[in-house]
């Protein structure tokens, strides 16, 4: 059942997925992830101006329900609906597309096996092995069925230091639409320690590396940004994830908090 007043948005020869339709164009998706669980935060970022919502199931208190929910909202609000699932799984693939997410992230892509079965998830037959029931993604209209395999994203996460060494056969994948790496986990795999200059060089190398991989397997180069965000976009990253909710709440509150402590007196008294 398609809601009231999305006809329009919805329609047949309308775009689902824009922020993948940008990214296969050439151009950037902005994105910020949703870690609190919080439909109304999730949406937030939605309206705040990114192309893409991030809704993370695997480090995020997010349940099913929930996140079908917040794919409704974000979707509603202007972004495209993504989510990173908890675990490179057959059915939770297929649930959380079921739910109406517009993007996959998978997370511990190590081999071309396990992109394989991630791609194998994601689409439906002859492309793939997804089952039928969409039940959270009706909403997208009466040609859903016949469009999606088509606007689904699928990035596998390229976070271990052998997913690097096998970034070139793990992005050969077809039905593998990017890679959005980790640097953190990816640096921990490495054992460096990015607070030096020599394992921020090493960690900078093995990103240099994969977003080459990309280049060469015509794939969509992703990256957890965070504060790094205008660095990876100049670098030439497609799907970039700037930031949290968590952070963003956190980064503003400590902000005030420090604003107005700097207008009282050290006893605490106002001035």
């Amino acid at each position: 059942m398609v809601l009231t007043g999305w006809e329009d948005r919805i329609g047949e020869a309308t775009v689902l997925n824009r922020a993948l339709q940008q990214m296969r164009e050439g151009k950037p998706a902005l994105g910020a992830s949703a870690r609190l669980g919080s439909l109304l935060a999730a949406e937030a970022l939605a309206r705040a101006g990114f192309d893409l919502v991030l809704v993370d199931a695997q480090h995020g208190a997010w349940d099913e329900a929930r996140a079908m929910v917040a794919f409704r909202g974000i979707y509603t609000a202007g972004a495209t609906p993504m989510v990173r699932v908890p675990g490179n799984d057959f059915a939770t693939i297929g649930r959380y597309l079921d739910a109406g997410a517009l993007g996959i992230v998978v997370p511990m892509v190590n081999s071309a096996a396990d992109a394989r079965a991630a791609a194998l998830a994601a689409r439906y037959p002859p492309r793939g092995g997804r089952s039928w029931g969409p039940f959270g993604a009706e909403f997208y209209g009466p040609e859903y069925a016949q469009r999606i395999d088509e606007q689904v994203f699928l990035a596998v996460q390229i976070e271990t230091a052998e997913a690097v060494q096998h970034a070139v056969e793990i992005l050969s994948v077809q039905g593998v639409d990017g890679c959005w790496i980790g640097p953190n986990d990816l640096a921990r795999s490495m054992g460096v320690n990015t607070n030096t200059a020599e394992g921020a060089t090493a960690l900078e190398q093995a990103i240099a590396h994969v977003l080459t991989a990309c280049r060469q397997m015509g794939k969509i180069p992703g990256i957890a940004a965070g504060g790094a965000a205008r660095q990876r976009l100049a670098q030439g990253f497609l799907f970039v994830v700037a930031g949290r909710d968590d952070e963003y709440l956190l980064q503003k509150a400590q902000q005030v908090a420090k604003e107005l402590r700097l207008t009282c007196s050290p006893a605490g008294e106002s001035r």
